[in-house]
């Protein structure tokens, strides 16, 4: 059984330029779960030189706005990336380079802190806590976007008592209003799988998150011989979004330094493939106390899977 945090740090209205919004080979849009828990994993290593006991176990993320850097090219449907060519090459022209999905994001993130000496601290040592584990994160990068300082004041971090019933955290969750927390659906997808089985067995996890991803349009009435019909869009339960959640190793092992032009020649490598789930935005008014909502990620080395779950 889990142990419960001791507090719950909260990272009001993070202003974040630049972020990489190509999540997976096949999604795009908000950064992966993988980058935000990465990030959250960075700012615990940076933290713990002034704070060596202080761990964070899982993590809840509000978005409250978003904006790609798209546009619409004259003459077509389909939204494409503003892209750009920078610096150049050596004799001056343009260089080449991978297409790179860029948007600008405000978002709020909630910590859980495990710190063995939190409950030694007084309300005025928690709250300069909160505010240098803030400045720590104004200086690290957010899915390779920059963190932009605060324009005032009012957007402090905040570390809160942790309780069961969890009337704090709904407290502090109606404070970050307006916005939307991504929680997991990984429950939609399997009952998904489980439908189109039935009558189609040869259907696997990837088709039904596709039938789910995608835009149905179909005839409101099922009465084959009526003269008019009229196409609705189907519903969807909710605001539902294929997501990227992890990787699955599809290769052996391989010794450090075996494997030609990987990033780090110190560490074992394995080629792996992603991992894709089902998520969903709720407006944190939303949240009861049974909801899962903290992201932390589980590491499997037999099976070579390192998944993010909502815990």
């Amino acid at each position: 059984m889990q142990k419960n945090p001791d507090a719950i740090l909260i990272l009001p209205k993070l202003a974040i330029q630049n972020a990489n919004c190509i999540s997976s080979p096949l999604t795009w849009g908000f950064p992966s779960i993988a980058a935000v828990l990465g990030f959250v994993h960075a700012l615990q290593r940076s933290c713990n030189n002034k704070y060596p006991t202080l761990s964070f176990t899982a993590t809840a993320i509000i978005c409250h706005q978003f904006y790609p850097q798209v546009f619409l090219p004259p003459g077509t449907r389909d939204m494409v990336f503003r892209l750009t060519r920078n610096p150049v090459d050596k004799s001056g022209k343009t260089a080449s380079f991978s297409e790179e999905g860029r948007a600008h994001m405000t978002l709020s993130l909630l910590l859980q802190v495990r710190d063995a000496q939190y409950y030694e601290l007084n309300e005025q040592e928690a709250a300069q806590m909160a505010a240098n584990i803030l400045e720590i994160a104004y200086t690290l990068r957010f899915a390779g976007g920059s963190m932009l300082a605060p324009k005032h004041d009012r957007n402090k971090a905040k570390l809160i008592d942790w309780n069961f019933d969890g009337s704090t955290l709904k407290k502090a969750l109606r404070q970050l209003l307006p916005g939307f927390m991504l929680i997991s659906r990984e429950d939609l997808l399997a009952e998904q799988i489980s439908t189109m089985q039935s009558t189609e067995p040869e259907m696997t996890a990837l088709d039904a998150l596709l039938d789910i991803a995608a835009l149905h349009s179909e005839p409101e009435t099922q009465d084959i011989n009526a003269e008019n019909v009229d196409w609705i869009v189907r519903k969807r339960p909710g605001w539902i979004v294929p997501i990227p959640v992890g990787y699955r190793s599809i290769s052996q092992l391989y010794q450090p330094g075996t494997i030609a032009n990987a990033r780090d020649n110190t560490i074992p490598f394995a080629f792996t493939e992603c991992i894709y789930s089902l998520g969903q935005w709720i407006s944190p008014h939303r949240i009861d106390e049974n909801s899962r909502i903290f992201w932390q990620y589980q590491h499997d080395s037999e099976k070579g899977v390192y998944q993010c779950i909502c815990c």
